[in-house]
């Protein structure tokens, strides 16, 4: 079984939940149409389909090679990526005046989700770049602009985010790469980084490394870094690859999963680099580039969970084993119409279709809170996109992790051998919960910072749309619609206590943080259900203008349903665990400390 791209899902969360064709009003995508959507994604799933696919579990199986500072990539790579910049996709979500395509960013969001999903070791080199490109845009001068950008968004080029260092990792105040001015405008910078994604490989022609480091007489911590911008190959006068600068990968991790991309210890000896943005001023640079890496990272979540959800569908439709209850013809049955496996598939779709919505949603919204010409809707838009990237990150990378599991259990013993391709899913999908922050510390965030902001308006302004599709689910004239109320109503009313509670002013920080993680998952399984219910709401207009294809839209309606009463019904039980405080957390003698 090999993954196909879910483009009828894709368009369905797209443009009936996350309303991308609303970005039109901006009057920054005149060319956004349903046929333009419709042909980009088709293409880009021929792509994931036909090229990424299949090299998926032989790159897993080959994985990358380093030999004198040089990484090959696994067979089929490098032509995989040429064919990836032929298509332009790198461009995809980026302004004309840069070089890209000019299309929405939810557009690119459905794009990666189809790299990340057929080849998740592949997908990881071109979602680096776009982070990089996004920061020299945000804050790279006009001269790094205009040399850089034309390449890496043409693809011809590559991009790296170099912070972490064997003393150095989530803490990242604590890196001791340095940087000393070379009297010319540029720095050399010396230090080692390690867990570089795809630092070198042999696909782009020029490797162009995004670099934290601290200058001479820096204060301490995150306020005395400052981010530099290293190539592989320094550009001669006419923009090409020219000199060899000193940076090099002197080694590759021996990784859990993702065999297939690079992850490199690099080394940097007084290699010539160029400061991106003002000295001491590198992590609000990095942060632009740490923001969109985590919606990334979230949509790598979806596609994962997806590719492995496809993989366990096909097996239990053919794989034919005891009696099922309702099972047709004589036994065995094919296990899918035994109910314990038809609900883990249940559990594994409602949840990726979630995730997915909310990833776009947050998508859709940082395109409105750049483009939007009204100042009080970009505002509006920045609010949400904000509260939503740690659930982006957090939630559908765990549900990367969950559908993943559920897979190989699916498979059963099978799934517990690497042939059958559902060990690599879960093997790949281990990661994404851990890297571009740990989902700990966007639990943090989002309680320590997003929550709070401006006084709690983003959640109160969430909680208002829920409970207006909550009522428009109430009021419905389709029977399957009010039952979603019930659910969705006292699920939000949960997420308003719990938010109150966490929000106290009298309130221990220790107390609110000790519940951070089950309050981003409460938050995040009340917003998946709630675009959920967004969704049902849209198939239930389809079903009565009698648009489409009835049964997909009869799918939808059962999707949310049994969201809501597996999920979203769980709601309220949450508070215990969200409100439980810090001193019930067990002690040094209960943990066996020593």
């Amino acid at each position: 079984m090999t993954y196909r791209a879910p483009v009828a899902d894709i368009r369905f969360a797209l443009q009936e939940i996350a309303a991308m064709d609303g970005l039109k009003a901006t009057g920054a995508f005149d060319e956004l149409s349903d046929d333009l959507t419709a042909a980009v994604l088709e293409e880009a799933a021929k792509f994931a389909n036909d090229v990424l696919a299949p090299l998926n579990r032989s790159g897993d199986l080959e994985g990358c090679t380093l030999k004198d500072g040089a990484v090959t990539t696994p067979k089929g790579f490098r032509q995989a990526y040429a064919q990836f910049v032929e298509g332009g996709w790198q461009g995809l979500q980026f302004r004309p005046e840069h070089g890209g395509m000019g299309l929405p960013r939810a557009l690119g969001s459905a794009v990666l989700e189809m790299l990340q999903a057929s080849n998740m070791a592949f997908g990881l080199g071109p979602m680096l770049t776009f982070g990089a490109i996004e920061a020299l845009i945000a804050h790279g001068s006009e001269d790094q602009r205009a040399l850089y950008l034309p390449k890496l968004i043409g693809g011809e080029w590559s991009a790296t985010m170099n912070l972490t260092e064997p003393q150095a990792g989530s803490d990242v105040g604590a890196l001791k790469t340095r940087a000393e001015p070379d009297g010319d405008g540029s720095w050399a910078v010396t230090g080692q980084k390690i867990f570089i994604t795809w630092g070198e490989h042999d696909c782009a022609e020029n490797i162009v490394h995004l670099v934290l480091a601290r200058t001479p007489g820096a204060p301490e911590g995150t306020k005395g870094i400052s981010l530099f911008l290293v190539p592989k190959f320094i550009p001669d006068a006419k923009g090409a690859p020219g000199k060899r600068n000193a940076v090099k990968a002197i080694g590759l991790e021996h990784k859990l999963g993702i065999h297939g991309s690079p992850t490199c210890v690099m080394e940097f000896s007084g290699a010539r680099g160029w400061l991106i943005g003002a000295e001491n001023a590198g992590m609000a640079a990095m942060f632009t580039m740490m923001n969109s890496a985590r919606l990334n990272v979230g949509v790598q979540g979806v596609g994962v969970a997806e590719a492995a959800y496809q993989r366990a569908l096909t097996f239990a439709q053919e794989r034919r084993q005891g009696r099922a209850p309702d099972g047709e013809g004589p036994p065995p049955h094919a296990i899918i119409d035994h109910p314990d496996v038809r609900r883990m598939l249940a559990v594994a779709k409602a949840k990726i279709e979630a995730a997915r919505a909310l990833c776009y949603h947050c998508a859709v919204s940082a395109d409105e809170a750049a483009f939007d010409p009204d100042e009080e809707e970009r505002a509006w838009a920045k609010r949400r996109e904000e509260l939503l990237i740690p659930l982006a990150k957090a939630w559908s990378t765990d549900i990367g992790v969950e559908a993943a599991s559920l897979g190989v259990q699916i498979h059963g013993g099978m799934g517990y051998i690497e042939e059958t391709g559902a060990a690599q899913h879960f093997r790949d999908a281990r990661i994404a919960p851990i890297y571009e922050g740990t989902n700990g510390i966007q639990a943090m965030d989002l309680v320590g910072r997003k929550l709070p902001m401006q006084g709690g308006l983003p959640l109160r302004e969430l909680l208002e749309d829920i409970r207006q599709t909550a009522e428009d689910c109430a009021t419905s004239s389709n029977p399957d619609l009010p039952p979603l109320a019930k659910r969705l109503r006292p699920a939000a009313d949960a997420l308003e206590r719990a938010a109150k509670w966490l929000t106290d002013s009298r309130r221990e920080r220790a107390d609110a943080l000790a519940g951070a993680a089950p309050f981003l998952k409460l938050v995040s399984e009340v917003t998946g259900g709630w675009l959920l219910c967004v969704g049902a709401v849209a198939a239930q207009r389809r079903l009565k203008e009698d648009v489409g294809d009835p049964d997909y839209a009869e799918g939808r309606i059962e999707i949310a349903r049994f969201f809501a009463e597996a999920v979203l019904a769980a709601a309220p039980a949450a508070l215990a665990d969200i409100c439980m405080g810090e001193d019930l957390l067990p002690g040094d003698a209960a943990l066996g400390v020593e």
